[in-house]
């Protein structure tokens, strides 16, 4: 999953350690899109150390979102 350029940037420049609700107010403050929001939001709450830390959780939520509807007709 490639992230938007918007959310590739705000997760570099995020102070980490941060939880799923850290980056959700700082999101919001920076104005970042709805769209980007919502792919904080669906994140597991817990401590991010880093922003790679974040980038692979992001695509792991991604790929198995898109795996889902495999199984289920399967």
């Amino acid at each position: 999953m490639a992230l938007p350029a918007s959310l590739d940037r705000f997760l570099a420049e995020m102070e980490y350690p941060a939880t799923r609700d850290d980056l959700l107010r700082e999101a919001t403050r920076d104005g970042l899109p709805a769209d980007d929001r919502a792919l904080l939001q669906d994140l597991p709450e817990q401590n991010y150390s880093a922003a790679w830390h974040l980038r692979l959780k992001l695509a792991s939520l991604s790929l198995s979102d898109s795996l889902a509807p495999s199984f289920a007709n399967a």
